[in-house]
């Protein structure tokens, strides 16, 4: 990835996407969260924002704002798409203000700070791109005035999930001032917010990077030095912009929202009339399905008898339901999820504490991502694991060692590459080859097709943190 200048494009789409998504486990999780779920297609909604931004004539090279741990997820996807961006990395998570204010900073130095950005949350869905671009153009009006302007939703119907916001006076043509943003209501509030012209805030803006830059240091000077420093010290690493940690982590956790717009005297809003989900909730999930007569909808084989309102997602087995409402199950391979379609806060809960019992189940699917390719778990007890692996053509396992675990691998397809200690041998399909306790090995993919093997574990410890890096052409920690 080369980081370079698109002068000829007025509005940099600066897409955030460091979210864990804890409210849609078992299928979001942290090592892939939802933004990198294909929930609604073949997509993900993280590569649906990249499509609803790749007009040339409107848009200019997008700036990803990510965790440094979903780096290779969004390389991937990327490319999935043909798409170039510039990638930075936040070396932990600080909220949506640390984020936006780097990539604010990031976008300034390159095209000057009157340059406008264009900040959008990357698990949101959009399916009206003409309209979402026309809301831009629009509050394009209102930004190149020294606005820090926002997209209000108009509410479909009194919701509890969303906060809002309450428009004012028209500024410039389609902008209104914001008189003040509230936290999500009750119902009873909800509903007369409706009544009196409220919006929902979808938490998308748009703005000129100065302005943006200016507010932030006039709240909260600390953190905007912190994250300047932050950019201006970054490393290039593998085609992707490390923030520098120790100043980054100065800066204080905020969300945009408490940083600058409730404090700003420059916030306006455009009523936006393009369809819109934070897709916050499994609730909201089903929303964006075709529902049957009785308000059910599915991703995957379920049935329904006397039951209303309910939302499946299976990878596998039917789910059938009776006599039920208002319920979500979520089946993987792995974990069943049961709960009221609109507790986001009880599965969010229940994660947490998740955390505490099951902490892989939080972590990790079956199916694993890497940025050599991937592995899925086909068995696993106390003392040994199965493993389907595939490795991409020119992907490369660290050189590495386990402290708990054996392995042998056999080659299912292609050719692998092993390394073990000081030989170096090529291992062909139907063979096989064993790794001892301790020894220094890896294994690398030097032709042109998927390498398929499978790997038996066996051990006293079996977990993903028994892996003790020496050597890795992806810039991965030690260990």
């Amino acid at each position: 990835m080369e980081f370079k200048r698109e002068p000829s494009n007025p509005i940099r789409p600066l897409i955030m996407c460091g979210g864990s998504g804890t409210r849609l486990w078992p299928a979001s999780r942290s090592n892939r969260p939802k933004q990198f779920l294909p929930l609604f297609g073949a997509l993900s909604t993280f590569q649906e924002t990249l499509r609803r931004v790749a007009d040339a004539g409107l848009f200019g090279r997008p700036v990803i704002v990510t965790n440094k741990d979903h780096r290779f997820l969004v390389s991937d996807q990327l490319e999935a798409l043909g798409i170039e961006a510039d990638v930075l990395l936040e070396p932990e998570a600080r909220d949506s203000g640390p984020a936006i204010l780097a990539g604010a900073r990031h976008i300034a130095d390159q095209d000057g700070e009157t340059a406008l950005v264009l900040a959008l949350a990357a698990d949101h869905m959009v399916r009206d791109v003409e309209g979402f671009q026309r809301a831009c153009r629009q509050a394009g009006t209102a930004a190149r005035a020294g606005h820090i302007v926002t997209f209000g939703i108009e509410p479909t119907g009194p919701a509890t999930g969303y906060g809002y916001i309450e428009p004012g006076e028209e500024i410039v043509a389609g902008g209104r001032h914001v008189v003040r943003f509230v936290e999500k209501p009750d119902a009873t509030t909800a509903e007369r917010y409706v009544g009196e012209g409220f919006l929902w805030n979808s938490g998308n803006f748009l703005f000129q990077a100065g302005v943006m830059l200016a507010d932030y240091a006039m709240h909260d000077p600390e953190t905007a030095d912190a994250v300047g420093e932050a950019v201006a010290t970054a490393q290039s690493d593998l085609g992707f912009l490390r923030l520098d940690a120790t100043a980054f982590a100065r800066a204080e956790a905020r969300s945009i929202d408490y940083a600058v717009m409730e404090r700003t005297a420059r916030a306006a809003v455009v009523a936006a009339t393009f369809d819109w989900s934070d897709v916050g909730s499994w609730s909201a999930v089903r929303d964006l399905y075709a529902l049957d007569e009785a308000g059910n909808a599915a991703r995957g084989q379920a049935a329904f008898v006397d039951a209303r309102a309910n939302f499946v997602s299976t990878d596998g087995p039917l789910v059938a339901i009776a006599g039920l409402d208002d319920v979500a199950v979520i089946v993987t391979p792995d974990a069943v999820l049961v709960a009221r379609r609109d507790d986001a806060a009880g599965v969010k809960a229940l994660v947490e504490q998740l955390k505490a019992s099951h902490r892989l189940l939080t972590q990790e699917h079956r199916q694993s991502f890497r940025p050599w390719g991937s592995y899925r778990s086909l068995d696993l007890s106390e003392r040994h694991q199965v493993k389907s692996i595939v490795v991409k053509p020119g992907g490369r396992l660290s050189l590495q060692k386990h402290h708990h675990r054996s392995e042998h691998w056999i080659v299912v397809r292609g050719t692998a590459l092993v390394t073990i200690g000081s030989e170096v041998k090529s291992v062909h399909e139907n063979e096989s080859v064993y790794i001892p306790i301790g020894a220094v090995h890896r294994m690398e993919n030097p032709g042109k097709i998927d390498l398929e093997i499978i790997e038996v574990q066996t051990g006293g410890y079996l977990g993903e943190d028994d892996i003790i890096r020496i050597e890795d052409i992806y810039n991965r920690e030690a260990s």
